[in-house]
């Protein structure tokens, strides 16, 4: 079987292609890959905005745990009536 020029530069054509940002056939190279990609998408917050954030999550975090503790307490107190 004679092989023609354009066959034997398929193999360093595809090479070439995945080296530069071509996918992978690999699984686990072409998820990196794509997630490089996706990171690269990905608006980060200022470092003010991400301390502004924090605080917002903290300050609901104290809220809902003095609510179900005021909760915990309430039905202690009604089991102890109860039983």
């Amino acid at each position: 079987m004679c092989q023609t020029a354009h066959d034997m530069e398929r193999p360093v054509a595809k090479a070439r292609s995945e080296s530069r940002g071509g996918k992978s056939r690999n699984p686990v190279i072409r998820y990196i890959q794509e997630t490089q990609t996706e990171l690269r998408k990905v608006t980060w917050p200022t470092r003010e905005e991400a301390i502004r954030l924090t605080f917002i999550v903290l300050a609901f975090t104290f809220i809902a745990m003095v609510f179900l503790g005021a909760l915990d307490i309430l039905f202690q107190r009604l089991a102890g009536l109860l039983l």
